[in-house]
């Protein structure tokens, strides 16, 4: 199987052995604590389950500014985004403690990760303003992942952390939510040689399925890892759990049997566009996944990123044997009334936008809010009825 990211094994950060996870947590009930933001619970979540691979834990500021700027760390580890416990107020927490880190996003706030602090440093208005520009190309507030970023503090706590749980994810997804270490075991049970992952934050339509297919016909590969983000969305997304049951039953219905494996990862959704498409590749890399499908406007948002600039990043600012992970480029997908199938738009000459059924996600969520499913040309009809009774729920 393909080598993690950074390492010859995974590292994960998650506390595996039950006696030792208990006596830290009893340590924790001693310590400072810190409440985090979603964010970085995320970025917790992520660490314990091996997709940051081969991080310890938080950045400090040093890092995060090379990382931003030259995508790799002042000791010279490709690495495309910050990961950063970014707070408003630190109160007194100083290098040198143990602190218990505090879950957000489940009740009574349970302790989620105990983190030795290397550091406690704050960002000045220039160096967010940086870092904001070089991740996400833009410090418009009106970017969802700038709004978000921005709202999170401007002072690092830096240091390694020990994971011990996974939030809501592993309660709420038992069945979807994994870690890299466990999609990494189950590949190899499958006796799956050669993996394709798909990235999705929506349900999956037909395009998207044929996409999948496609792509383990070119690449000759012999299982598909689904990897659903089951994290904080923008206001308007379907929810995971929906998005969950609608894929559960595009595979089931329309997967050849031990081809497909639907995952998810509990991790909130940056909407960075190209810096974000490099990090799926790199946790990707880290839970097995020999190649990855990147689209178009692949983690965008708006008109805020080239249709394209999620896969020329990796001509441009990936260094050659950066990753070990191949790059699976498509186009837009559609079917073609021509052709009578799904294809990529490119691979269609003589063809008009007319000849290809196409629908944007505005008119698709307005369908469904009206109780139309999508043409089936678009989407599967036992995919539609789910969503179209999510969304009548939805606009009772």
């Amino acid at each position: 199987m393909i080598k993690p990211h950074g390492s010859d094994v995974l590292q994960p950060l998650y506390v595996a052995d039950q006696a030792h996870r208990a006596a830290l947590l009893e340590e924790a009930k001693n310590l400072p604590s810190l409440l985090l933001n979603s964010a970085s619970a995320a970025n917790a979540v992520m660490l314990g389950g091996g997709y940051f691979n081969p991080l310890s834990g938080f950045m400090n500021l040093a890092q995060a500014l090379s990382v931003a700027i030259d995508l790799q760390t002042p000791e010279g580890l490709f690495w495309p985004v910050p990961i950063l416990n970014l707070t408003t107020d630190a109160g007194s927490i100083e290098a040198g403690q143990r602190i218990a880190l505090l879950d957000p996003n489940v009740a009574g706030n349970p302790v989620l990760a105990i983190q030795e602090v290397s550091s406690v440093e704050t960002f000045s208005e220039q160096e967010l303003r940086q870092i904001t520009q070089q991740v996400y190309g833009t410090t418009d507030s009106k970017h969802p992942g700038v709004a978000t970023f921005q709202s999170l503090g401007n002072t690092a706590i830096a240091g390694s952390i020990e994971v011990l749980n996974f939030s809501y994810f592993e309660t709420e997804f038992a069945d979807t939510f994994h870690t890299a270490v466990q999609i990494r075991d189950e590949i190899a049970q499958r006796g799956w040689q050669k993996v394709v992952a798909f990235q999705t934050r929506n349900p999956m339509h037909r395009a998207h399925e044929e996409l999948c297919k496609m792509a383990m016909q070119a690449t000759a590969a012999d299982g598909l890892v689904i990897h659903m983000l089951l994290g904080q969305l923008k206001p308007g997304d379907i929810p995971a759990n929906v998005r969950d049951a609608a894929i559960h039953k595009m595979v089931e219905e329309y997967f050849p049997p031990n081809s497909a494996m639907i995952t998810g990862y509990g991790f909130d959704m940056l909407y960075a566009g190209p810096r974000e498409a490099v990090l799926h590749a790199v946790f990707r890399q880290n839970m097995g996944a020999s190649i990855f499908i990147i689209g178009r406007d692949h983690a965008g948002v708006g008109d805020f990123y080239g249709a394209f600039d999620a896969q020329t990043i990796f001509d441009e600012r990936v260094p050659e044997g950066a990753l070990q992970i191949e790059i699976f480029r498509a186009d837009h997908t559609a079917w073609s009334k021509k052709l009578k199938k799904v294809v990529m738009m490119r691979d269609a000459p003589n063809h008009s936008r007319e000849d290809f059924v196409l629908l944007s996600g505005t008119r698709v969520r307005e369908m469904l809010g009206q109780g139309i499913a999508p043409p089936p040309e678009f989407s599967r009809p036992e995919v539609a009825a789910i969503l179209v009774d999510y969304y009548s729920h939805v606009n009772a």
